[in-house]
């Protein structure tokens, strides 16, 4: 296992300004979770991720 619990799943091509994988990351980082944007290149999707085992396997979605 690779240690990590996605939160959520953006598509890239969203509007023009919009950040919507950022913005859902910097929601999850006020309320504590260490919430962190990566690109999966093989579905051309952003994921909100948070590494670790243990903590992140007490995140409810």
């Amino acid at each position: 296992m690779n240690g990590r619990t996605v939160l959520e799943r953006f598509p890239a091509g969203g509007p023009r300004g919009s950040w919507p994988a950022e913005e859902f990351a910097q929601a999850r980082r006020l309320e504590g979770l260490p919430a962190e944007v990566v690109m999966d290149l093989a579905t051309d999707t952003f994921l909100v991720i948070v590494r670790g085992g243990e903590s992140a396997a007490a995140v409810t979605v």
